[in-house]
């Protein structure tokens, strides 16, 4: 797979229970920052809509999943603990609207060559480990960018490409936001 490709069109699916959704973070559920990292909550910033998808498809999914290449981290421009510390308050946020997530796997390395540094599959493993009745062929990964795409196809998932510009990466379905998918699958 290469990042190249067009977006192919895609059937009904029947979503249940038994479907698993990853998602990627910035730029997925907040607001990215060009050329910088969220380093820490008073930088974080749902994007809009994103806490009431995640409700939305806490009904749907029998498990969420977040899966977030953090590099900042490797880089030295934060800290591990302030990593943490955004993804609790996310996830009570998170929580507080209804939504819930199920776990949240980053990874820091500097390297694109690291296992769990996507596209490789490494935070994925790591899910089937935790979750061994996750069914990959009955999950979804939502991202905003050529690895996420390469990430679900490597592990044989549906693909979610976020964004409203002229992206060229291979996808089952784009969309503007999470919010426009959330309202997709009901």
């Amino acid at each position: 797979m290469h990042c190249g490709a067009q977006i192919k069109k895609m059937g009904y699916l029947e979503i249940d229970n038994t479907w698993t959704l990853f998602l990627d973070r910035d730029g997925v559920i907040n607001e990215k920052r060009e050329n910088d990292y969220v380093k820490n909550w008073n930088e974080f910033s749902f994007l809009n809509g994103a806490l009431q998808a995640i409700s939305t498809l806490s009904n749907i999914f029998g498990r969420i999943i977040i899966v977030t290449n953090q590099r900042g981290v490797g880089k030295g421009v934060m800290k591990e603990g302030d990593l943490v510390i955004i993804h609790n308050k996310m996830s009570q946020e998170i929580k507080l609207n209804f939504g819930k997530i199920d776990a949240i796997y980053y990874c820091t390395e500097l390297s694109d060559d690291s296992d769990c540094r996507k596209p490789n599959i490494g935070m994925g493993e790591k899910a089937l480990i935790d979750f061994p009745e996750i069914e990959l062929t009955k999950s979804i990964i939502v991202g905003d960018s050529c690895s996420d795409m390469i990430f679900g196809e490597r592990l044989n998932m549906k693909k979610v490409l976020i964004g409203n510009g002229e992206y060229k990466f291979d996808s089952d379905w784009q969309f503007e936001s999470l919010y426009a998918f959330s309202l997709m699958i009901l």
